[in-house]
């Protein structure tokens, strides 16, 4: 397989143009009072010219903690020819500071201004952070999403020794469907503490953290949404969801030589491509 990257040139010989949506597997949460896992690293553009075969790997979401962090709560990456999207981090658990990713984890509860995971450049973005003391009753801080930070853990009873589990960051909208879909929101930091709140899920599939008036939950699969955070009444944090590989190709070129059973649907002059498992995709030529 070969391929170049061309946007606004002549189209090169026996080569067909492909608009592209790769996001990564979201990050899974920690055990004890945990972060939200940061979303699946989310690219999108047109002109990316392909011949002959191109893989598919669409990437899991991260596991969910029991006990301590590990790599296994990171997010896989999802991949499209020659554009690879980076796994979400994971949102840690207790104490301890988030992952790096496609967007980064949100940093434990009770954290001694600990930091959240940073997200890679034009994928995503930062985990949320903590400044508190690490024997205030704080929660976990937000995921990062595609669209904007994970929010750091707050104060919002009125008594600064309980605070709040941060939101997960927005995701982003992509109308490669034919519609609007917003997708790779961050999960939500969870908290151990009544009256504490957990985060809230940020839009686009992601989690919310675990609180007195919360349920926690786990990143919505095919959206590359971070899970949500532990913490009250059940402390381990929640899994993220899986990623999602979407090509948008002209009808007359669509070659129809696929495997990995994406669906594929009409949209206009275009033939839109969701692959929500790995697989592969050959041009006529």
């Amino acid at each position: 397989m070969f391929s170049v990257l061309g946007f606004g040139s002549q189209k090169p010989h026996d080569f067909h143009a492909t608009e592209y949506l790769v996001i990564a597997g979201g990050g899974g949460a920690g055990s004890g009072v945990s972060g939200g896992g940061g979303a699946g690293g989310y690219r999108t553009a047109s002109g990316l010219y392909t011949r002959g075969t191109s893989v598919i790997t669409v990437g899991a979401g991260g596991d969910q903690s029991d006990a301590g962090n590990s790599s296994a709560m990171n997010g896989s990456d999802s991949v499209f020819s020659l554009i690879t999207s980076v796994g979400g981090g994971y949102g840690s658990g207790f104490q301890g500071a988030g992952a790096n990713g496609g967007s980064g984890g949100g940093v434990g509860g009770r954290t001694n201004a600990l930091d959240g995971g940073s997200g890679t450049a034009n994928q995503g973005n930062d985990g949320g952070d903590s400044a508190a003391n690490a024997n205030a009753l704080s929660g976990g801080g937000g995921g990062g999403g595609a669209g904007a930070v994970g929010a750091d853990n707050n104060t919002s009873h009125g008594d600064s020794d309980y605070k709040s589990g941060g939101n997960g960051g927005a995701g982003l909208a992509s109308s490669i469907t034919g519609s609007s879909v917003t997708r790779a929101g961050g999960g939500g930091g969870g908290i151990d503490q009544t009256p504490g709140n957990g985060g809230t899920g940020g839009s686009g599939g992601g989690g919310a953290g675990a609180g007195a008036g919360t349920t926690k939950a786990a990143g919505t699969a095919n959206t590359g949404g971070g899970g949500g955070g532990g913490g009250t009444g059940s402390l381990n944090g929640m899994a993220g969801g899986s990623g999602v590989v979407i090509l948008k190709i002209l009808a007359s070129e669509y070659s129809g030589t696929v495997t990995g059973s994406p669906n594929v649907a009409n949209s206009g002059d275009y033939k839109i491509l969701t692959y929500n498992g790995s697989g592969t995709y050959t041009t006529t030529r």
